[in-house]
């Protein structure tokens, strides 16, 4: 199972928040401002559906594989 946290760099975080400010909440790098591309963008989503590892476009978010053991 992933989970999904933020960048672990702290510098990267504080700009691209800046950036999705100043954006309306829509993603940084894309030019087109849809639905699709409003953070968490639809690419990332279907990432996350699909149980897929990496890191959305911006690098604001990381899906991680999730290696806790439970008892």
């Amino acid at each position: 199972m992933a989970i999904v946290k933020t960048n672990p760099d702290k510098d990267i975080v504080k700009e691209i928040r800046g950036k999705l400010k100043e954006t309306d909440g829509y993603c940084p790098c894309r030019i087109s401002r849809t639905e699709d591309t409003k953070c968490m963008c639809k690419e990332f989503r279907e990432m996350i559906d699909n149980g897929e590892i990496g890191m959305c476009h911006c690098g604001l978010y990381i899906i991680e594989e999730n290696n806790w053991i439970l008892y």
